[in-house]
């Protein structure tokens, strides 16, 4: 067995009390061995936290990771003109290569700001899945299936690939990768191949992730069809339960929200795409107050324009407080909690938290700069002040991924001009016919 002491820092603790401790890391089996008082400790090897803060590693609920080649494409359009004008023509032209180099962009992005684990919904799902296992992250990924504008066959084809992605791919990457079967939405797969598909997703097991009531436009249309709130009909279909959660969740009433809680069905927030779409702004302390698992994520990089949690940790800070209308609403820890422990919760990850017995995964704030400075709360500056830069130190399943601030599984420039050919190439083959 070899062993990783990570020493000289303060440790988040799940309590949410700091303290200066080591942590023991077992870098074989992927797990925190032991945490306890400076120097009591020793490693094989060691990782230098002094003066600064380790958190467990944040977990970004939901995303679309190989969308970094549309960031800055398309901005300032509500969603539906959004996807129908920019984002879908754009995605039709997308090679499986250009995915591949888009989620490592991507995956070294969330590196970079101390981001462990994802969960993902795309397209050549096999591509994202190598790239992960190559960065060292934990996922959960599956392939979004969309029935709207396509024949009977080309709908099924989606539906049955990404139940198939589904079942293929879960347990990848020596178990760091898991999967989920993914209907887009309510309102871009059919009712009839969701009452057909559903069941068997769930006969077999899987996990279901989708995204619900994002906008009104995904709201009112099926109640005026089906009479009953959309999230009433998503539970008459069999989509809800303990092993689904959904994106959005912005216009939720207190009727859905209940059934929610009930079906200990888990919510990933998504503000700054929220914001950014001017989607709404979803009653995050609402969902908490009735027991719903709220965790956190960016969305793509083309809606938000980066996946730096911390930014949306602070987003959903802010607007939850201006949702409910109350300065003590989303409070700092529970915005930490969002985007650590709650994230592990829906990905079914044992993650989110620095104790014997959890996942390795784990980052290491440098705290030595003025916007962190002075350090009368550290909690506080997790949630308000702290950025994606001040990460020096990223480790997941026991190994350090970056150090000092340098990613070790990628070669980051590399990476970045590569991202960059692609997504110029994309840009002009999807505009060559305007």
């Amino acid at each position: 067995m070899t062993d990783l002491l990570v020493s000289g820092g303060r440790v988040l603790r799940p309590d949410r009390t700091v303290e200066r401790a080591d942590i023991l890391l077992d870098q074989d089996g992927g797990e925190i061995l032991a945490v306890d008082d400076p120097g009591e400790l020793g490693g094989d090897d060691e990782l230098d936290a002094d003066g600064g803060l380790v958190i467990p590693g944040l977990v970004n609920a939901h995303t679309h990771v190989a969308m970094t080649l549309l960031r800055g494409y398309a901005d300032d359009k509500p969603l539906d003109r959004w996807l129908q004008e920019d984002i879908w023509p754009v995605e039709a032209e997308l090679t499986a290569e250009d995915i591949r180099v888009g989620a490592e962009l991507g995956l070294v992005e969330m590196l970079k700001s101390g981001t462990t684990a994802l969960s993902d919904m795309y397209f050549h799902v096999e591509e994202i899945a190598d790239a992960v296992e190559q960065a060292g992250l934990r996922a959960v990924l599956g392939y979004t299936a969309v029935t709207v504008g396509k024949d009977d066959e080309g709908a099924r084809a989606d539906l049955e690939e990404s139940l198939s992605v589904a079942r293929d791919l879960d347990g990848a990457a020596d178990g760091r990768i898991r999967t989920t079967f993914q209907p887009h939405s309510l309102t871009t797969v059919g009712e009839s191949y969701l009452r057909e598909y559903v069941p068997q997703a769930v006969e077999d097991g899987l996990a279901i992730h989708l995204h619900a009531n994002e906008t009104t436009d995904e709201v009112d249309p099926l109640v005026d069809e089906h009479g009953v709130r959309p999230l009433e009909y998503a539970d008459d279909i069999g989509l809800l339960g303990e092993d689904t959660f959904l994106a959005h969740c912005v216009h939720v009433d207190d009727s859905e929200i209940e059934l929610l809680a009930d079906r200990d069905t888990g919510v990933v927030h998504c503000p700054a795409s929220n914001m950014k779409l001017a989607s709404g702004m979803a009653p995050v302390q609402e969902l908490l107050d009735a027991g719903v698992t709220v965790g956190l994520g960016t969305d793509g990089a083309a809606s938000n324009n980066d996946l730096d949690m911390f930014d949306e940790m602070r987003d959903a800070a802010m607007i939850g407080k201006l949702a409910a209308d109350d300065a003590s609403a989303v409070d700092a820890g529970t915005v930490v909690e969002m985007a650590t422990k709650h994230g592990a919760e829906l990905l079914g990850f044992d993650s989110g938290r620095i104790e014997a017995g959890a996942n390795a995964d784990l980052a290491v704030l440098e705290l030595n700069s003025p916007h962190l400075t002075p350090a009368h709360d550290l909690v506080s500056h997790l949630a308000y002040a702290a950025r994606g830069s001040d990460v020096r130190h990223t480790v997941c399943d026991g190994q350090v991924l970056m150090r000092d601030s340098a990613v070790t599984v990628f070669d980051e420039a590399a990476v970045r001009d590569r991202a960059s050919d692609h997504a110029r190439a994309l840009i002009e083959r999807a505009t060559d016919d305007e």
